[in-house]
This record gives structure tokens, sequence and C-alpha cells, in this order.
């Protein structure tokens, strides 16, 4: 990432910024995707963008941009206390019946277990 773009989103007060630089420019930022991705973990104190990028990235390809959204699912885990955005992030990646296969991703899959706890506290 060159210094003028770094500088600018370092800036970036929400995540907003950079969420809407990997939007407008995917496909053309592959090379800095983990710089950007690391920015906007930094600047998103509540985890919305963070979840926004992870949800965008897997619609977008899941398996070219898989590391990055995996960086950005810890992420959220850790910021999303409040548990705002955490439902919709499950629902995007392991899709909108991941209820009823809780038991089975939980098994496989770190993230989700991580996640469903976080939602679903006393059903583990």
């Amino acid at each position: 990432m060159d210094e003028a773009l770094k500088k600018k989103l370092q800036k970036d007060p929400n995540g907003l910024e950079t969420y809407e630089y990997i939007a407008n420019h995917i496909g053309r930022v592959d090379d800095i995707m983990d710089e950007l991705v690391d920015n906007i973990i930094e600047v998103d104190r509540s985890g919305q963008f963070v979840v926004s990028t992870a949800r965008y990235l897997h619609a977008i390809d899941s398996n070219k941009y898989a590391q990055n959204i995996d960086t950005l699912i810890k992420a959220a885990i850790a910021k999303d206390r409040d548990r705002v955005y955490l439902a919709d992030l499950a629902a995007t990646i392991w899709g909108n019946d991941y209820q009823g296969k809780a038991q089975e991703l939980m098994a496989h899959d770190d993230n989700f277990r991580r996640i469903y706890k976080r939602l679903y506290p006393t059903s583990i």
C-alpha cells in the first residue's frame, strides 16, 4: 500500500472509508488486501465494518479471500462484544440454517464454535 493511501486510511474514524475502498477497488487491490484488512481491524472499534467486509469478501469469492475472511471473523468475534453483528455474519458465512447444523459446524470450525457460543451462551 502506498504511503498516501496508508496515511489516509489510518485516519478512518470507524472503518467505513476502508470498507468503501475495498468495495470500490475489488479485484485491483488483491496485492494489498492483507494491509487493508489489518487497517479495518485497527480502526473499527465496534466490529460493524469488520463484519461487513467479511460478508462482502465472502460474497465476492469465498475461496480467493478465505484467509482474509478468517482474519476478519476472528476480529469480529473480539470486537462485537454486544453481539450486534455476529448473527448476520454467521448466516452469511454458514447459511441461514446454521442453527440446524450447529453441532456439526462446531465440531469442525473453531470460528463458528466461538460465534455460536457468543450468540447462544446457554446452549453449549
